[in-house]
């Protein structure tokens, strides 16, 4: 699979300085890790399961989650799982192409039996995902994990979520942090990113975002995910990829706030367009969210609805400017450290400050491309658009 796939070779060559690079379920971790880009979520009970699993692929989805917890009532349960393996094992018998699959799951049990029941069609999952995960919930989820990828030889990764009212409170914040950070030493291997609940944050309190507002605003849940990444996203090696929160809003609402979408990068006729129906449907405050995820360490997002998926791969790109800062600060002849002004002649490039950002800018630019020095996210999303549109 490749990012961007979905859009067609002579285009993606004048939008891409770097392609992104070709990956699969078996690539590294690191590489996974980053990959999973926007992270759809599906309930297991969907009737027309596999055809939509098929149709997202299409429309450049890279990675899925088939949900069992929250998405689901509690009575649906036990459909959800017959649906799932039926249609997994139909994917599986058309030898269709799949994005990076996961399940998320209610209870340690399922993993095994799960597994055990999707037989030969097992090959199409990468992993489960872990809900409200900590330390005493966590350890019989991965060890039930362990125990599937002993019985059935298929690598298996973990997506723990951390959304649990513990995590939250302020009194119990970093007793849970320190047990979910030595649980997850304890298991690094199998963990492939870390998950964000952010609406059971709101929900503790009875709060819900509005569209015009991102989960930054909402302080007590910016200052959740500040200490989460403080404890867990470390960039010295002992840190996890952290995803980004969902965006819940798809359908256009009255607006009481201007909008937060810039008509400046976008040019007149089919761009202005494109701007125009990113407001109507709420998405400009989608777009700054994922703009102040990068900025506070988070990577990839949740999402609950395909309309979400082209903008945060678009705003995954590398772009030109940051890919020459990240290889100036990373040649082999600035080991030393110092200091160099950037080739675009902007700001200041600090070799060892900036060492670790420029690691992760080429590790993004490897997995998502770099875009070409004229091209913005204006371009990547009408390419996207259009190509859907075809």
């Amino acid at each position: 699979m490749r990012h961007f796939g979905q859009i067609a070779p002579d285009v993606r060559k004048d939008l891409f300085h770097r392609e992104p690079s070709l990956f699969d379920a078996g690539s590294d971790a690191r590489v996974l890790a980053v990959g999973l880009g926007a992270t759809l979520y599906s309930p297991a009970t969907r009737p027309r399961l596999a055809d939509d699993i098929v149709k997202q692929t299409g429309l450049g989805v890279v990675s899925m989650v088939l949900c069992l917890e929250d998405s689901i009532e509690d009575g649906e349960v036990a459909f959800g799982e017959e649906n799932l393996v039926r249609h997994l094992g139909d994917l599986h018998g058309r030898g269709a192409e799949t994005p990076l699959l996961f399940i998320r799951v209610r209870t340690p049990e399922q993993i095994p039996d799960l597994a055990r029941r999707l037989g030969p069609a097992l090959r199409l999952l990468s992993g489960f995902v872990l809900p409200k995960f900590t330390e005493e919930r966590g350890i019989a989820f991965l060890e039930a994990l362990g125990a599937a990828e002993a019985e059935t030889g298929r690598r298996l990764f973990a997506m723990p979520v951390l959304e649990s009212p513990e995590l939250l409170h302020l009194e119990s914040r970093g007793a849970t942090l320190a047990g979910i950070s030595r649980v997850l030493d304890k298991y690094r291997e199998r963990v492939l990113a870390l998950r964000l609940g952010v609406t059971d944050f709101c929900s503790a309190y009875g709060l819900r975002r509005a569209p015009a507002m991102t989960a930054y605003d909402v302080q007590i849940v910016a200052s959740v995910i500040a200490d989460v990444v403080n404890v867990l996203g470390r960039a010295d090696g002992t840190g996890y990829t952290v995803t980004g929160p969902v965006w819940e809003y798809f359908r256009s609402s009255e607006r009481i706030f201007k909008p937060q979408l810039r008509q400046s990068p976008f040019l007149a006729g089919q761009a202005e367009q494109l701007r125009t129906r990113l407001i109507e449907h709420d998405m400009d405050g989608l777009l700054r969210e994922i703009e102040l995820d990068r900025a506070n360490g988070l990577l990839g997002k949740t999402c609950i609805h395909p309309t979400h998926v082209l903008p945060v791969h678009a705003l995954s790109v590398v772009s030109h400017e940051e890919f020459s800062d990240a290889t100036d600060i990373l040649r082999p002849e600035r080991g030393g450290g110092g200091v160099l002004r950037s080739a675009y002649t902007n700001k200041m490039n600090e070799v060892k400050p900036h060492r670790a950002w420029a690691e992760r800018t080429l590790l993004r630019a490897e997995v998502f491309g770099v875009a070409r020095e004229e091209v913005g996210f204006v371009e990547l999303l009408a390419a996207g658009v259009a190509a859907a549109a075809a």
